[in-house]
C-alpha cells in the first residue's frame, strides 16, 4: 500500500507530507488496517543495555517528536520506538521551509531545529499511550538556552521523562540548534555526562528502576574528536551511544541543487561515514557500552553493514520515508 501512497506524499512539501503520513498511519491503526501496510516481522528477541526488545530494529527520533503516535508506529513491526527530541519549553523550531527531499540520493536535508510542544506535552501523550514495545525518549536543550546553562535543560527533561522511559537519549549532536555540538567535547561533555549520570542514580533510587542513559553523536568528527569523545565515555560509562545523527557534509550530494540548503543530511549518502564512526567507536569504547547504529539504512544490505560495524540495535527514519513499513521486516530478516 505504501508504494501507492508515496507518490501522493512526495507531491507535497516534505514537512506537510510528514504530518499527513503520521496521521494516515494513526488512522490506519485505529481502523485495524495497519497490517495491510506491511506484514510485521517474526520476533527476533534482542537484549541490549538490560532491556529485552522483540526485534533490534527501531524508529529513530525525529519522526514522532511529541510522542503522539507511539502505538500506531509500533504496530508496524518496530522493535522499539524513540520519540523526541523534546525540550523543556515548547518551541517552533527554525523558519519554514526547513525540510527537503533528495530523491535521486534517497536523502533528506532538514533544519527543523527541535520543533516540539515541550516536555510536559510529551509526558501527557506518553501517559495516554498504550505501549507494546520499549520506548526511548530523546532529550535536548531549548534554542534560547546557552551551552553554559544547557545542563539545566537536560536535567529538567530527564526528571520529567524518567518514570515513563525505557531508555533516555541525550541529544548533543543535532546541527540545527546553534552551538549544540560544542557539548560533544572537552569540559562541556565531561560536565554534562557527570551531572546527568549522577542525577540518573538519584532518580533510580527514587523510582525503583534504573533507566539506561544513551548519548547521540554526530558523524562529523575527526579522529582526534573521536578519541577525545571515546575517552570521556569510557570515564563516565553511559549505557550506550547512538551513532550517528545527520551530517553537514555534502560531498555525496554535491551536484544536487538542494545540496546548498543548510541543515543536516540524512539517508543513503550518510551510510558510509556513519558506519565508519560506528566502527571507530566500537574499537575505542569499553565493551559494556553498547552501540545503536543509525544513518543510511534503506535495505537489508545496509542493515547488515551496521551490525558488521558494531551496532547491537539499529534505527532508521529517512529509509522509512522512502521505503515505508516494508523496510522493517527486511532489516529484521537480514539480521536473523
Amino acid at each position: 500500500m505504501y508504494s501507492l501512497a508515496r507518490p501522493l506524499l512526495f507531491a507535497l512539501d516534505a514537512e506537510k507530507a510528514h504530518g499527513l503520513g503520521l496521521r494516515a498511519i494513526e488512522a490506519a491503526y485505529c481502523s485495524g488496517l495497519n497490517p495491510l501496510l506491511a506484514k510485521p516481522p517474526k520476533p527476533l528477541p534482542t537484549r541490549s543495555f538490560g532491556i529485552d526488545f522483540p526485534n533490534p530494529i527501531g524508529l529513530a527520533a525525529g519522526l514522532d517528536k511529541n510522542g503522539s503516535h507511539i502505538e500506531a508506529l509500533a504496530s508496524l513491526g518496530f522493535g522499539f520506538i524513540e520519540v523526541g527530541t523534546t525540550t523543556p519549553l515548547p518551541q517552533p523550531g527554525n523558519p519554514r521551509p526547513r525540510m527537503w527531499r533528495l530523491p535521486d540520493h534517497g536523502a533528506i536535508i532538514n533544519r527543523l531545529g527541535f520543533n516540539n510542544d515541550g516536555v510536559d506535552a510529551l509526558v501527557r501523550n506518553i501517559e495516554r499511550a498504550r505501549r507494546s514495545v520499549p520506548l526511548g525518549i530523546n532529550i535536548g536543550r531549548n534554542a534560547a538556552t546557552s551551552n553554559r546553562d544547557a545542563t539545566n535543560d537536560y536535567r529538567r527533561c530527564l526528571e520529567r521523562v524518567y518514570a515513563l522511559a525505557d531508555y533516555v537519549t541525550v541529544n548533543i549532536s543535532s546541527p540545527n540548534t546553534h552551538g549544540l555540538r560544542a557539548l560533544q567535547s572537552g569540559d562541556a561533555l565531561r560536565g554534562l555526562l557527570t551531572n546527568l549520570l549522577d542525577l540518573r542514580e538519584r532518580l533510580a533510587a527514587q523510582h525503583g528502576k534504573r533507566v539506561p542513559l544513551l548519548v547521540k553523536v554526530a558523524p562529523d568528527l575527526d579522529e582526534l574528536g573521536l578519541d577525545s569523545m571515546a575517552a570521556e565515555f569510557n570515564r563516565a560509562m553511559p549505557d550506550g551511544v547512538i551513532a550517528t545523527n545527520t551530517t553537514l557534509d555534502r560531498t555525496e550530494v554535491a551536484m544536487d541543487p538542494r545540496a546548498r540548503e543548510a541543515g543536516g543530511l540524512s539517508g543513503r549518502p550518510l551510510l558510509t561515514r556513519s558506519n565508519q564512526v560506528l566502527a571507530a567507536l566500537r574499537s575505542r569504547l569499553d565493551a559494556s557500552i553498547e552501540l545503536v547504529g543509525v544513518g543510511g539504512i534503506d535495505s537489508a544490505d545496509s542493515a547488515r553493514s551496521k551490525r558488521a560495524s558494531g551496532a547491537r540495535l539499529l534505527q532508521f527514519y529517512t529509509g522509512f520515508v522512502y521505503r515505508g513499513p516494508r523496510l522493517i521486516g527486511e532489516c529484521v530478516d537480514a539480521l536473523r
